[in-house]
């Protein structure tokens, strides 16, 4: 061994490994490695394996161990090489098609267009088309995804060409679940192997995915993160991601929760929490003896909504909880090897290490109510018991109940604060059985007691994988779930994501007509305004559980305990107390139906798809054929007239502000995934190209035309834009002050050559991990956006697309400085900027200059090359190219 090598070698069952032991720094007394969090030893195990001297040094690997063992404040760029890459359809088609259009780019250089393939492992699933079209019937989910492969047949061509035509690229089907659920039941081995030439490697699995909600996969001790879908695309070309090293959170669980907590109570109840102590750019580790009170799954819950409460990752170190878990989803051999693994190099938690975080913060699980989240924000949670005078008050409910509708004169009225959507969806909840089994016991006792969902709300039932139905059918309460009304509608994210599908015609005419506000419950993630569904205005998130009470209920204005939901069959009153299942029969449910065999039969021919997929042709060539016809998939513009050359970055001058955005803006309000009305621009050049306004499908599934999603950037009808008082999507043209379509503008902007910039508030952002948040605003001529604050995931998005983030200064924003919106902009010396830097603007309006300063929200050198090369994939392609 030489002095700077951590390699050693762990024997199982006769197999030879080779690790790189980290405990190794401590016997050298370079690092006291058992007081430093276990998310910080992976980071620096996957420093030690890709050591070479030229990107990482030993030199990185001690300053990392440092860094974590004292409180140094001043972080250090790290190249980090994740294992593996995660995608779903949504964020994957547009990377497919950058791909292929890169392929082109090479093709014309005169190279070899094979050259671009994935260096690492990458897994596709398709989960994000299919939508919530039919719900009543039994068969619904048949007859959503004929609906999807109708929408999506070119784009699910695609993606099997890529299948067939790049290496280390795997895709799983549609109808198959949703990618978190998947790669926590099936394709995560938290520990990984890999032959080299000197034998099979073992080591921690790492991945970056597509989506934000990746971090879900943390809880199996599993380090990965959400990244923009342009930083995805480099890591597959085999770049490291460069990231300073973050600072560690630990979250110490004490108590227990009380019998009738659920994963979700806690999850809203941490996300609550960690909001106000400002965890972005931050990992979280939780810790603690409390831990021992949570099953995997609670732990995937609270994981998964780590975008919700701003952290990078939210992490579980590896524990018997993780090995039990690995053994009941027909993974006992992985488990061998990472308890093996985890105990020889010191990743497995016994929680009697004294570790060294950042910051400690306690959480008393004993002390969480059962609770919901919103209307508008999956931090505002709100005590189950506070739900009707929090509601009442949001909506002035009590001065808004004489609007009834009712057509047939049924026992419940559509009215102000009537649920119209009930969703029991996402990976969040549907990948923990507890919840899952719950609710369909509440489903039972409801039935049995008569209790039925009043006419106006629509129900859906979407598991995150297959393996759902199976426990749910053998255990006999899919049957009660359907008798309700929640029928199976599909695998796949589906309401959570926006893919609620249409109301009843003569709903959404009545809330339109009477302007009413209609509520939405859902077991998901995320609920901000118009996600769910446009004409809906609260969205609350909640335990499958109580998505079952209130779609029963039909309203969101109900006191459980002296209200009653309804009526039995011999006319008593039957309240929420009467239907909550007990906890040792929920316990007694997962024990027996929930069987090894389904995870199994379920993931043997993942990959094989349906006849559907099965019968999809796709040609096998290199290069993929752009059908210059198709409204779904057109070569992109980004890599028009490339040039070898880096040209000098240009000053910004005399720009104006496309945009006056106030806090909280998120990528669905930037880059809609939902519905495309016809009267906006995108849905105009659908009906100009020949697509019929029932054909169009949604923003999400035509991300791989950038003549869709260019004109739907910041075409939310919820977006907020300061320098207009009317519907989102417009702004105002300078200096004519004309009021215009927000695309249309910006090309008349583009015609006059003049730049342009949007301002900001708190958390710009926030949300989704939407590349096209990032791609649609550098289309639309857009040089910088300048806010208060941006969320982690779209800041390095706009860096990825050579878009430059700028943040005010502290105590600044557009408001403080005076700003109107009318002016033009100049920032100067743009070719000579350092991270994290000062830059000068000048406000210009009528001859007179207001100045104030906005510091640089690049935090690396490599941020730097991105911006002066336009973008990481000009940056890589010209790397690639030189090579």
């Amino acid at each position: 061994m030489t002095n700077h090598s951590l390699k050693q070698k762990l024997v199982l069952n006769s197999q030879e490994y080779i690790v790189h032991n980290i405990n190794l720094l401590e016997e050298k007394g370079l690092a006291r490695i058992n007081c430093l969090p276990f998310a910080a030893r992976v980071l620096i195990e996957n420093l030690a394996r890709n050591m070479d001297s030229k990107t990482i040094q030993w030199s990185d690997i001690v300053t990392a161990a440092k860094f974590y063992e004292t409180d140094t404040k001043t972080s250090e760029l790290i190249a980090f090489y994740p294992a593996r890459v995660l995608m779903q359809d949504f964020t994957g088609v547009p990377a497919v098609v950058d791909f292929a259009a890169m392929r082109d780019a090479l093709k014309t250089a005169g190279l070899d267009p094979g050259k671009i393939n994935p260096l690492v492992p990458v897994d596709l699933v398709i989960d994000h088309s299919i939508q919530v079209d039919h719900f009543k019937e039994k068969n619904s989910f048949f007859l959503n995804a004929q609906k999807e492969y109708e929408r999506n047949k070119e784009r699910y061509q695609l993606l099997k060409w890529a299948q067939k035509n790049f290496d280390n690229f795997r895709v799983v089907p549609p109808e198959s679940g949703i990618c978190h659920q998947i790669n926590l039941e099936y394709l995560a081995k938290v520990i990984s192997t890999k032959q080299t030439k000197n034998g099979l490697l073992a080591f921690p699995d790492t991945l970056v995915g597509t989506d934000s909600h990746t971090t879900m996969i943390n809880a199996l001790g599993v380090l990965g993160w959400g990244v923009g879908g342009i930083e995805a695309e480099a890591v597959m070309l085999g770049q490291p991601y460069y990231m300073n090293l973050p600072q560690i959170i630990g979250v110490n669980f004490i108590g227990k929760p009380q019998k009738q907590i659920t994963s979700t109570d806690i999850a809203l109840y941490v996300t609550n929490i960690l909001r106000k102590e400002n965890v972005v750019e931050k990992i979280v580790e939780y810790t603690g003896k409390g831990l021992k009170h949570l099953t995997l799954t609670d732990r995937a819950t609270i994981s998964n909504m780590s975008p919700e409460y701003g952290a990078t990752a939210g992490f579980f170190p590896v524990d018997g909880q993780t090995l039990n878990y690995l053994k009941k989803t027909n993974r006992s051999e992985t488990a061998a090897l990472v308890e093996a693994y985890c105990k020889a190099c010191g990743f497995f938690n016994t929680y009697d290490d004294d570790i060294h975080f950042s910051k400690k913060i306690n959480i008393d699980l004993s002390l969480i109510e059962t609770s919901v989240a919103g209307p508008s924000r999956p931090q505002d949670r709100i005590s189950l018991s506070r739900v009707k005078e929090r509601v009442t008050k949001i909506f002035d409910l009590e001065n808004r109940k004489k609007i009834q509708i009712n057509p047939e004169n049924k026992p419940q009225a559509l009215t102000n604060g009537s649920v119209v959507i009930a969703a029991i969806t996402s990976c969040t909840n549907t990948s923990n059985p507890y919840v899952m089994i719950g609710a369909g016991l509440a489903a039972k006792k409801a039935v049995e007691k008569g209790l039925f969902i009043p006419w106006y709300v629509k129900p859906s039932l979407s598991p995150g994988s297959r393996v759902v139905l199976d426990y749910l059918k053998g255990s006999g309460l899919m049957d009660y779930f359907q008798e309700l009304g929640f029928n199976n509608t599909g695998f796949g994210c589906m309401t959570c994501i926006g893919n609620s599908g249409p109301l009843d015609p003569f709903i959404e005419e009545s809330i339109k007509t009477h302007d009413l506000d209609v509520m939405s419950v859902l077991s998901g993630n995320r609920n901000f305004e118009a996600r769910i569904h446009q004409d809906v205005i609260g969205n609350f998130l909640m335990s499958p559980i109580l998505v079952v009470i209130y779609a029963i209920a039909g309203r969101i204005d109900i006191d459980f305990k002296s209200e009653p939901l309804g009526f039995s069959k011999d006319k008593s009153p039957v309240f929420m107390k009467d239907i909550w299942p007990e906890a040792d029969e929920i316990n007694h449910f997962v024990e027996t139906y929930v069987q090894e065999k389904f995870f199994k039969d379920q993931y043997a021919n993942i990959f094989k798809g349906d006849k559907l997929w099965q019968e999809l042709e796709v040609d096998e060539s290199t290069t993929f054929k752009f059908n210059k016809d198709s409204s779904y998939i057109r070569n992109p513009p980004f890599f028009k007239d490339f040039s070898l050359d880096l040209p000098d970055l240009e000053d910004i001058k005399d720009a104006r502000a496309l945009l006056v955005l106030g806090d909280s803006v998120t990528t669905d309000h930037i880059s809609p995934a939902g519905a495309i009305p016809v009267d906006y621009p995108a849905g105009k050049y659908l009906v100009e190209n020949g697509v019929k306004p029932w054909e169009f499908n949604s923003y999400g599934s035509r991300r791989g035309n950038h003549e869709v999603m260019m004109r739907g950037t910041f075409a939310n009808i919820r977006i907020k834009n300061q320098l207009v008082s009317d519907i989102g999507g417009l702004t105002l043209k300078f200096p004519e002050s004309k009021l215009e379509f927000v695309f249309d503008a910006s090309r008349k902007y583009q015609n006059e050559n003049t730049d342009l910039v949007v301002f900001g508030g708190k958390e710009y952002g926030t949300g989704s991990s939407r590349d096209w948040a990032a791609k649609g605003p550098s289309l639309l001529g857009i040089k910088a956006v300048i806010a208060t604050s941006f969320e982690r995931i779209h800041r390095s998005n706009l860096v990825g697309m050579g878009v430059l983030p700028l943040i005010f200064k502290d105590g600044e924003s557009f408001e403080t400085i005076g700003l109107k919106g009318d002016e033009t902009f100049e920032i100067s010396n743009l070719n000579q900027i350092q991270p994290n830097g000062v830059l000068k603007v000048k406000a210009i309006k009528n001859g007179k200059e207001k100045i104030f300063h906005v510091i640089v929200k690049l935090n690396t050198d490599i941020e730097i090359d991105y911006i002066k090369n336009g973008g990481i994939l000009h940056y890589v392609l010209r790397q690639m190219i030189k090579a």
